[in-house]
């Protein structure tokens, strides 16, 4: 069993690692912005209430939020564990998720907030299997193309610069704090996020195995 939070403010590298590692483990990826999206292109009621938050950079409530994910952890594929990818966000979803399960291990992305800039708008994303891609650091090998699935890349509404500067304010305001939280659980580890894609991975795998020693 290994439960993990993969922590960071936007366009840290988050989704890109959860994957990585979600392979390496076998345990699923669970994304709050994956679950948010789904909701908006099913056209759910839920999905229409959270389009104005994703469209504008802002959280979701957390009752929302703390619901998706926990009715997401229920299911059967984590019975041996799970990767949470943009969850918690406030204390509120951090008391929460302290009721809801027990972490093994916060992964700590640290990255100066201009390159944070510099990789969201240059982002783009595969529509159809949600594979992550960067026209600059990570390009397929056809521009526009994804690699797995031959479908066309797009840039999402909330990798738009203005959306992304409000992103990172919000996440300075209101989440930043939880690092102290963490701290205080003992489980924090921080990962220096200028080391590249693979470089970062080490890190995190390379925790991850003291924590499991």
């Amino acid at each position: 069993m290994l439960k993990l939070i993969i922590f960071g403010p936007p366009s840290a590298g988050k989704g890109t690692q959860a994957q990585r590692l979600s392979e390496r483990y076998g345990i699923p990826q669970i994304a709050t912005g994956d679950l948010l999206r789904d909701a908006v292109a099913k056209q759910t009621p839920l999905g229409a209430k959270i389009k104005s938050y994703l469209d504008s950079g802002r959280l979701g409530p957390d009752d929302l939020i703390v619901q998706l994910i926990s009715d997401r952890v229920s299911k059967p594929d984590c019975a041996g564990g799970y990767i949470l990818d943009g969850f918690p966000r406030t204390m509120g979803q951090a008391r929460e998720l302290d009721k809801m399960a027990e972490v093994d291990i916060v992964l700590n992305i640290v990255v100066d907030m201009e390159r944070l800039v510099e990789r969201a708008i240059g982002r783009r994303t595969c529509g159809q299997c949600a594979a992550v891609y960067h026209v600059s650091f990570n390009p397929p090998k056809a521009p526009g193309v994804c690699d797995k699935c031959g479908s066309g890349l797009i840039q999402r509404d909330d990798d738009k610069e203005d959306t992304v500067r409000n992103r990172l304010r919000i996440y300075m305001e209101q989440t930043a704090p939880l690092l102290e939280h963490f701290r205080m659980n003992d489980n924090l580890v921080d990962i220096d996020g200028s080391k590249g894609i693979d470089g970062v991975f080490d890190q995190m795998v390379e925790a991850i195995e003291r924590v499991r020693a």
